[in-house]
């Protein structure tokens, strides 16, 4: 049994260390996320977040709230201001939830 186990995990290892390594490289504005609405509450340029105002984010399995987020682009913290009505990406990056895209609501 300790022989079929310790087999299984020289097999496995290799296989799932490669896995994290890719995921790791991985840009954060991944066309596949879902867009969600929001409405932009603040910036806080010096913590480098945005407070943004939710409904139901599947993405990431967060209910609706509001919150900051990281951004993946900290050029948006010049482009964004309080009271604009966005469409965004939540992705998580370590333990961080962070804006990945976004566009303006017209």
């Amino acid at each position: 049994m300790r022989l079929l186990f310790s087999l299984f995990l020289a097999v496995s290892l290799p296989a799932f260390a490669q896995h994290d390594h890719h995921a790791v490289h991985q840009p954060a504005a991944n066309k596949a996320t879902p867009l969600s609405d929001g409405l932009v509450k603040k910036i806080d340029k010096a913590a480098g977040e945005v407070v943004i105002q939710h409904g139901q984010l599947d993405s990431i399995g967060m209910p609706p709230m509001t919150m900051a987020f990281g951004v993946a682009d900290k050029a948006w913290l010049n482009k964004l201001k309080a009271g604009d009505k966005i469409r965004f990406a939540a992705e998580m990056k370590g333990s961080n939830a962070i804006v990945s895209r976004y566009e303006l609501v017209k």
